[in-house]
Formats: structure tokens, C-alpha cells, sequence
């Protein structure tokens, strides 16, 4: 094996180092030449190496009539080579970018396959890292945009990693060519229609021709952009620690921000505390649209603004800015009565509901707030519901969620209230447990 064979094993086992204590390594085999050159320098460093067990897997995406033949391919080079394969096959939905859409299949298979203790072992270079940087910038990307690929993140309940990130695509035809490995041509990446295949064959040959170190230098600039979002990470989460203090409604389960705090920052550190806090529970608007944010932020008086983002909703109520999603967005039906007191009772979008101590005699009905609701308290006679639920405090958005007990027409209870949620004489407590907030993005 020549020096440069080792020095790419030696490479690619430096990078993967951290990863060896992890169960599986489960490699994305396309077929085609990069994807080939990793699984075959795996295969081989495992039979001298004590690495983790090697998976690969071909994800079939059913676009071209050449596909067809890949998975046979693939599994005869992992026969070849003592490498289990998994072939998944996808659906690509149609729509404006078939590049993005053939992408998001893909990567919902891995996150599928790809469980805890686990890596998947994605073959992109360098100069597929120069082809994200220039293709991110005619897009208007910001700085996370524009730092390119990184070298490992979170996939599914494992991590995904790159580890061929620092080898250009000429290091890997040297290797492919000294083992005279075969590998899939796929046709469509000829087709120039595709914004990649544009930059790799029409934009990237004039430039190297001109600056012959062009993909290196542009890895480079992607590499310090990565370290700038890391300092915008880090500032975004001394933002976030100052402005997600407890708050008495902790209980509803409910990601929040205390506005005060983020009015004190300048525009852009809200957008970037903003950003940083929101990037795992939606996809997030460009730079020109956070008007959004500004109307939320700025509204005055009585004024109940919410922001609607693509995975959800942020309302803004007691000072806080409060981020629902899922089942909060949901209106919950018309309960009725509850057949069996003595059992928690699971309320349709509305979580669960459940009695303790002593049961109150007589049939109990649960209903949500309509208005004109009276209760009778203790040492304070008849109350509007209203009032009560002002002087409580409670969230607007969270107030027609409140289950209410009747006994006939007669309100008991309003779970969750301290002091409305039962009776301190008789010794029983009505106890709701809210919707959990949906997960949101990985």
C-alpha cells in the first residue's frame, strides 16, 4: 500500500476516534465513488483495527430506471467485502426542488435506522464542502448557512458523522483506482438543470482554473464561519439562561422566554437568542421575514399577537413569550360525563385528568370555559370565573384548556389553580395534567 493509502486510513481513523466506543457504524452507501472508498477503507482497517460493528445502508429513491440495478450492486460489493446491507426504499415527494426532496427522504431513512449508540457514516469531501459554501452563498445564507457541513451532528437518537470532510475527491480516485474498485455512475449527476451539478461541472472548473486552490481555501472560510456560529451559539444561550427563569405556570409544560429580558437586546442578539431557541422546534423564516417578532415584541395594552411559524405558534401573555405546538393548537372537544371518577380520565388534545382523596357525591360532568361561569368559594360566596382566573394569573391561551368539574350545573373545580382545584373540607383535589409539547425538529 502506498503512503498516501495510509495516510488516508490513518486519516480517516484519526477523525473517527471519538466514535469507537459506539455500537454500530452504519455507513450511507450510495454506490457511487465516495461512498464506495469509505466502505471499502473500513471493511479493510476492521480486519486489523478493533472498530464498532460495520452496517451499510443504500436508500432507494425510484427516480430514474437506472436505480433499479443499484441495490444489486451495492449488495454484491458488501457480499464482496463481509458488510451487512440494509436497502430502504422511499418515496420522494413531488415538489419545486427535487434535489431538497430526494434529500429529505433520504435523511428520514437515516433518522429511522439510526439508533442511540449509533453513527452514520456519511462520504461528502471537500470539495463537496466548497460546492454547500458557494451554493449556500448565492442563496443568501447567514453565517450557519455558510459554515458549510458540519463534521458530526445529532440523526435521529445517534449521531451522523463526516469524516472525509478534509480529503478532496481527487484523494479519493487515487484510492479507488490503486484497489480498482468499481462504482455506480449515476446519470442524473450530469444533469445540469440540478443547482449542484451546475457549480461541480460549469462554475467550479473556471474558478480552479483561475485559483487552483479555490476548494481548499473556500473549506477553509466554512471552517471559520463554524467557529463564528459557535461564539453566536454561545451568546444566544447566555441570552436564553437570562431570560428563562421559572415562572408560575412552569406546570403547563411550556417552553417560554421572559420579554424583558430580550428587550434589552440589541435587534440582532433577539433574533439570535430567538433563532437558537426556536431552531429545534421549527423551521425558521429568513432574515427578511421576523416582522413576525417585532409585532409580537412591540404589541401594546390588552393586545394578544401571535407569531405563526411553520411547526407552531408564539403567543405572548404575562410578560412571557410562550411557544405551543402540536395538541395546544388544537381545540379540545366537549368532554361530558366522567363514568368512572376514580380512574384518571384521558382528555382528547388535553392531557389527563385525575380525582384524589375523597370522590364529591352525585354525578360529575368536565367541561371547558364558555363564559358567565359562576363558582361558589368558601368565605367568599359567588365568583365570576373570570375574575378568578385573572386574579390567578393564568396564561389567555391556556384558560379554555382549564378543565372544569361540575356536579350537575354547579362548578367544583377548575384543575390546575391553587385553591380552585378542590375542597380543603372535604379533602379531594382535582389534578390535570397538561398536553405535553410536541418534539418539534431534531
Amino acid at each position: 500500500m502506498s503512503q498516501s493509502m495510509i495516510d488516508l486510513s490513518a486519516r480517516l481513523l484519526l477523525n473517527l476516534k471519538p466514535w469507537r466506543t459506539a455500537t454500530t457504524w452504519r455507513i450511507a452507501f450510495s454506490g457511487g465513488l465516495d461512498s464506495t472508498v469509505l466502505l471499502h477503507l473500513l471493511a479493510h482497517l476492521a480486519k486489523t483495527q478493533s472498530l464498532p460493528t460495520l452496517n451499510a445502508v443504500h436508500v432507494h429513491h425510484g427516480l430514474q430506471a437506472a436505480a433499479d440495478a443499484w441495490p444489486a450492486h451495492c449488495q454484491s460489493v458488501c457480499d464482496a467485502l463481509g458488510v451487512p446491507l440494509e436497502v430502504v426504499r422511499v418515496k420522494v415527494q413531488s415538489g419545486a426542488s427535487l434535489e431538497r426532496a430526494a434529500r429529505d427522504a433520504r435523511y428520514g431513512a437515516f433518522i429511522k435506522c439510526t439508533h442511540a449508540n449509533e453513527v452514520l457514516l456519511t462520504a461528502q469531501h471537500r470539495d463537496d464542502q466548497a460546492e454547500t459554501l458557494l451554493f449556500r452563498l448565492l442563496r443568501g445564507a447567514g453565517v450557519r448557512g455558510l459554515s458549510g457541513m458540519p463534521s458530526e451532528r445529532a440523526l435521529g437518537q445517534g449521531h451522523l458523522l463526516r469524516p472525509l470532510l478534509d480529503v478532496t475527491r481527487a484523494d479519493l480516485e487515487v484510492y479507488a483506482a490503486a484497489h480498482q474498485l468499481r462504482w455506480i455512475e449515476d446519470p442524473s449527476n450530469e444533469d445540469r438543470q440540478f443547482s449542484r451539478n451546475y457549480l461541480r461541472h460549469q462554475v467550479f472548473p473556471v474558478l480552479t482554473e483561475r485559483w487552483p486552490q479555490a476548494q481548499a481555501t473556500m473549506a477553509r472560510s466554512a471552517a471559520h464561519l463554524r467557529e463564528a456560529q459557535g461564539l453566536l451559539d454561545e451568546l444566544a444561550q447566555i441570552d436564553l439562561d437570562e431570560a428563562g427563569h421559572r415562572n408560575d405556570f412552569d406546570w403547563l409544560g411550556l417552553p417560554s422566554l421572559e420579554l424583558a429580558s430580550l428587550e434589552k437586546l440589541s435587534a440582532a442578539r433577539q433574533r439570535n437568542a430567538l433563532s437558537h431557541w426556536l431552531a429545534t422546534r421549527t423551521r425558521l423564516p429568513d432574515s427578511d421575514h421576523w416582522s413576525g417578532w417585532q409585532d409580537l415584541r412591540d404589541a401594546t395594552g390588552d393586545a394578544r399577537p401571535i407569531w405563526r411559524l411553520a411547526d407552531g405558534e408564539l403567543h405572548r401573555a404575562n410578560g412571557r413569550i410562550w411557544w405551543l405546538s402540536g395538541a395546544w393548537l388544537r381545540t379540545p372537544p366537549v368532554v361530558g360525563r366522567w363514568a368512572d371518577p376514580t380512574l384518571p380520565l384521558a382528555l382528547l388534545d388535553n392531557g389527563l385528568l385525575s380525582l384524589t382523596g375523597p370522590i364529591p357525591d352525585g354525578s360529575l360532568h368536565i367541561r371547558y370555559r364558555e363564559g358567565g361561569e359562576i363558582m361558589n368559594l368558601p368565605e367568599r360566596g359567588h365568583r365570576d370565573l373570570k375574575r378568578l382566573l385573572n386574579e390567578s394569573g393564568v396564561p389567555s391561551f391556556a384558560r379554555g384548556r382549564l378543565p372544569l368539574l361540575y356536579r350537575g350545573e354547579q362548578l367544583l373545580a377548575v384543575a390546575g389553580l391553587r385553591g380552585l382545584n378542590g375542597s380543603a373540607r372535604d379533602g379531594w383535589n382535582l389534578h390535570w395534567q397538561p398536553p405535553s409539547e410536541d418534539q418539534g425538529l431534531s
